[in-house]
């Protein structure tokens, strides 16, 4: 295992339910967090006043132009975890093409447009690096996709790319792995679902836990890998 202390990484969707817990554990680790944020003034409730934070507004993740900018501001990167993303629970008659295409672009455009950039950043000191993608269980069961077709094909064509672009990078010690997480324990999923069993959903910590420990890898043993992230249920 190597230290973050003082290593720098992003976290893509930093300021949500799952990404603040990513970066409360990357700054207890000793690492700064960079996260681009859509709103002008993003809301930062969920994380610490800390110096090691340094949220960036008014980025468009699903903008070449935009995600390019926001990279060539930051110094020599370790790692780039993308969970900024989006959902939608649309039954095929609800799912014109504009559905469909906010799911492409919300998960899989900012998903690789950030990946790109992060690649070009681990190349300039030829270090190496990890990137760390945020899938979802249907994207390994699309049977579990029913009734959400253009989130599951989203998520399921992120768990594609990193595959593909762990196979691309594999002569680079780069890393890419992505997670496939069942339902998550967030405020926001209690709310919709308050009739569940939230003790068998993932904790966004657990995830938070097990991506430091991955991008504390000294050597990129599971790249490629996608990995199921299922709690009890």
């Amino acid at each position: 295992m190597q230290s973050l202390k003082d290593r720098h990484v992003v976290v893509t969707g930093g300021t949500g339910a799952l990404g603040s817990a990513v970066v409360k554990a990357f700054i207890e680790a000793g690492a700064t967090c960079h996260i681009p944020a859509t709103d002008s003034t993003p809301p930062v409730g969920h994380l610490p006043d800390s110096k090691q934070i340094d949220v960036v507004p008014s980025i468009d993740l699903s903008s070449e132009a935009s995600v390019d900018g926001f990279y060539a501001r930051l110094p020599p990167l370790h790692a780039v975890v993308n969970i900024a993303g989006g959902f939608a629970y649309a039954p095929i008659a609800d799912s014109p093409a504009k559905v469909l295409q906010q799911q492409l672009a919300m998960n899989v455009v900012s998903c690789a447009l950030s990946c790109r950039a992060a690649v070009a950043n681990f190349r300039k000191t030829a270090k190496g690096g990890h990137i760390v993608n945020i899938a979802a269980r249907p994207a390994l069961n699309p049977r579990q996709g029913a009734n959400m077709t253009a989130y599951t094909a989203s998520k399921a064509a992120v768990a594609a790319f990193t595959v593909a672009l762990a196979e691309e990078l594999k002569n680079e010690d780069i890393s890419v792995i992505a997670l496939a997480p069942s339902t998550l324990d967030t405020p926001a999923n209690r709310k919709d679902m308050p009739n569940a069993k939230h003790d068998t959903w993932v904790k966004p910590t657990a995830i938070a836990e097990l991506i430091v420990a991955h991008c504390s890898l000294s050597e990129t043993i599971n790249s490629g890998v996608v990995m199921p992230v299922y709690g009890k249920a």
